[in-house]
C-alpha cells in the first residue's frame, strides 16, 4: 500500500504543477514516476494476494516489452534510412537510425555481458539496464511534458508575435521555416478577427556562416508578402541560437510597448525546449508549434531530448543513481521478503 500511496501522492503534486500552467519537465517526470510506482505497487499486492495473477502479470510484461522495443527498432531504423534519403548525411538525422540500432544491439550486449560471468558480469549488465531504463524513462517524459504544455490554451489576443528561425536554403525560406511563418500568420489573422489590436510580428534569426543573409530578412519579407502589414513586422537579426532568439526578441517586445499576452511560434517538435527557454527570457510568452513533415519529428525529437539531457546533465546523473537505488529497494521489498 505503501506504493500505491505514493504514486497517489506524485499525482497530486502532478496536478498542482499542472494548474500553473506553463513549461516545464516535471509534468511528465510526475507521470511517469506515478505510473512506475503504481504499477509496483499493483503487482505487491498481487504477490501477496493471488501469486498466480501476479505471475501472469510479470509474463505479459516480460513479452510486451521485447515486442514494442522490436517494433520502435524496425520503425525507427525506416524511419533513418528516410531521413538519410531526404535530409542528407549529418548527425542530427542520423539520430533515429543511431536509437534503433541501439535498440536492436541491446539484448546482444547484455547476453555477451552475462556470458562474461561472474559478479562483474552481472552487475555491468543491471548498471547497463538501469542506465537504459532511465534514460527510456526520461525520454518518455520529455514526451509527456511536451504533449501536456502543448495543451495548454492559447491566446488569441497576442500583442506580439514572435518567430523562431530555423535557417534559410540560398537565401530563401525553406519548407520548415515557412511551417513556421504560416502559423503566425494565422495566429495574426486569428488575432485580427477576435477583435483585438492587430498584433506586431517578430520575425527572429541572425546570418549563419553559409547564409548570405540575415534569417529574419527573409522571413519579414515573406510575412510582408503574405498580408503582414510592413509597420507590424520587426525583424530580429542578430541571434544565433534559441536563447537568444527569445531575449533579442524580448528588447523589440519592449521597444515597440507590447504587453503580455505573448506568442512565440517555433515547430512542434521544439515547443517545451523553447517554452523553458522564454520562461526566463521572454516572460509570458506561450509558445505554440507548427507541424512538422511527420518523417523529420522522430529525429527532431531525439535532438530535444539529447539537447535537454546535455543542459541538465548533473541533475540527470544524481536522478539516475536515485532511480536506480529505487527501483534495487523495491526489488528488494516485493521479492526478498
Amino acid at each position: 500500500m505503501l506504493l500505491l500511496a505514493f504514486a497517489a501522492l506524485l499525482l497530486v503534486v502532478f496536478a498542482v504543477a499542472r494548474a500553473r500552467q506553463r513549461a516545464q519537465l516535471r509534468e511528465g517526470t510526475l507521470l511517469v514516476a506515478a505510473v512506475v510506482f503504481a504499477a509496483l505497487g499493483v503487482l505487491q499486492l498481487l504477490v501477496q494476494t493471488d501469486p498466480d495473477a501476479a505471475r501472469a502479470a510479470i509474463l505479459f510484461v516480460a513479452v510486451a516489452v521485447p515486442v514494442v522495443v522490436a517494433v520502435l527498432a524496425v520503425f525507427l531504423i525506416t524511419n533513418g534510412i528516410t531521413m538519410l534519403r531526404l535530409e542528407g548525411r549529418s548527425l542530427a538525422n542520423l539520430l533515429s537510425l543511431i536509437a534503433g540500432i541501439g535498440l536492436v544491439a541491446f539484448p546482444f550486449v547484455l547476453l555477451a555481458l552475462l556470458a562474461w560471468g561472474g559478479l562483474g558480469g552481472f552487475l555491468v549488465a543491471a548498471l547497463v539496464v538501469l542506465v537504459a531504463g532511465y534514460a527510456a524513462a526520461a525520454f518518455v517524459a520529455f514526451l509527456l511534458s511536451s504533449l501536456l504544455y502543448a495543451a495548454l490554451p492559447v491566446p488569441r489576443t497576442p500583442t506580439a508575435i514572435v518567430v523562431l528561425g530555423s535557417g534559410l536554403i540560398d537565401g530563401r525560406v525553406p519548407p520548415l521555416l515557412r511551417g513556421r511563418l504560416d502559423r503566425a500568420i494565422v495566429a495574426w489573422q486569428r488575432a485580427g478577427r477576435a477583435g483585438g489590436v492587430a498584433p506586431f510580428v517578430i520575425p527572429s534569426g541572425g546570418q549563419g556562416p553559409d547564409e548570405p543573409r540575415a534569417e529574419a530578412e527573409a522571413m519579414a519579407d515573406y510575412l510582408r508578402e503574405h498580408g503582414i502589414p510592413a509597420n507590424l513586422v520587426h525583424p530580429e537579426t542578430r541571434s544565433l541560437n534559441t536563447r537568444e532568439n527569445l531575449a533579442f526578441s524580448r528588447a523589440i517586445v519592449e521597444e515597440v510597448g507590447a504587453a503580455k499576452p505573448l506568442l512565440v511560434v517555433t515547430s512542434d517538435y521544439h515547443v517545451l525546449r523553447a517554452g523553458l527557454l522564454a520562461r526566463r527570457e521572454l516572460p509570458g510568452a506561450r509558445v505554440v508549434g507548427a507541424r512538422t513533415a511527420a518523417y523529420f519529428v522522430p529525429s527532431a525529437f531525439l535532438r530535444e531530448y539529447v539537447a535537454l539531457l546535455n543542459r541538465q546533465r548533473w541533475m540527470h546523473v544524481v536522478f539516475a543513481a536515485v532511480f536506480g537505488v529505487a527501483l534495487v529497494s523495491v526489488y528488494a521489498v516485493i521479492f526478498l521478503r
